[in-house]
């Protein structure tokens, strides 16, 4: 794995932070902007939507980062993100996969994700942080990009979304690159501005954000999912979060979600295999 300079190593760990946490509220407002669609939505076509904010947003920290960082330890940060990405990400599936999870899969993915961005994007030629056609151009083939991996081709409303989400983050890649903001305030910053895309209202459970740059952030979540007759349940926590948890309270905090998951999974089962719940149970999440 390539190491970059020790005086990157916050930008890196800040930038990882930032397009996974983005990369999953944006998935969330896709569904939100096509709820007919999303109740059809297989995890795999989930992980696919996903993995299109990683492309985009690969390609943006690119383009940034050439203008903030000297032209000789561009490409290694570059690498660096990569290797960070693959080391956060596998943090975030931990609690599904357990701790011996094998790394490599997700090491090919995001570095499959980064080469694909490349043939994708590269060849628009536009300074990122001035709107030009070419760049919106960009940002409109991004958009299509999504629809098509939600199964909704030619969807303008999901389209724009997507190509309001990849303009919202590119801010914040600035802040963090120019050390103007830790990590975790550029994820407030970010999450948001996604957050807004949506013309829906968010489910009533879901509290409003408090201030115009949030104050919110996710910090654990719980999902039950169902494929055929069998049901999943796992839980995850915020990266940053994770990371400043001393090991005793990382011990306790497993513990408890553990006892969480599996009776929210009871319960869920009993519910989504009932008659009254049949709907419920064919959007295959709660």
């Amino acid at each position: 794995m390539a190491t970059a300079h020790k005086e990157y190593q916050s930008q890196l760990r800040g930038i990882a932070e930032l397009i996974l946490a983005v990369a999953g509220e944006s998935v969330s407002v896709m569904k939100r902007n096509a709820p007919e669609r999303a109740l059809k939505l297989k995890r795999h076509d989930e992980w696919g939507i996903y993995l299109e904010f990683l492309k985009v947003m690969f390609n943006l920290t690119d383009r940034l980062s050439i203008l903030y960082l000297p032209i000789k330890d561009q490409p290694l940060f570059m690498d660096s993100l990569e290797d960070a990405v693959t080391l956060q990400l596998k943090s975030v599936l931990e609690p599904a996969f357990g701790t011996g999870a094998d790394q490599t899969e997700i090491m090919l993915t995001v570095g499959a994700a980064v080469a694909e961005s490349r043939q994708t994007y590269e060849r628009y030629r536009f300074l990122v942080t001035e709107d030009t056609p070419e760049k919106n151009e960009m940002l409109k083939d991004f958009g299509g990009r999504v629809a098509d991996a939600m199964g909704i081709a030619g969807n303008e409303h999901v389209s724009s979304a997507a190509t309001l989400c990849a303009s919202a983050v590119i801010p914040a890649i600035k802040a963090v690159l120019a050390g103007d903001a830790p990590p975790a305030a550029a994820v407030n910053a970010a999450a948001p501005a996604t957050a807004t895309v949506s013309t829906l209202p968010p489910p009533p459970t879901t509290p409003e954000p408090q201030g115009p740059t949030g104050t919110e952030i996710k910090l654990v979540s719980v999902m039950s999912t169902v494929e055929g007759e069998e049901v999943e349940t796992r839980w995850g926590l915020h990266p940053r979060f994770r990371q400043d948890l001393p090991p005793e309270d990382m011990q306790q905090v497993t513990r408890l979600m553990n006892r969480v998951a599996k009776i929210l999974g009871e319960r869920y089962a009993s519910v989504a295999f009932s008659d009254e719940w049949t709907s419920w149970h064919k959007a295959g999440h709660a």
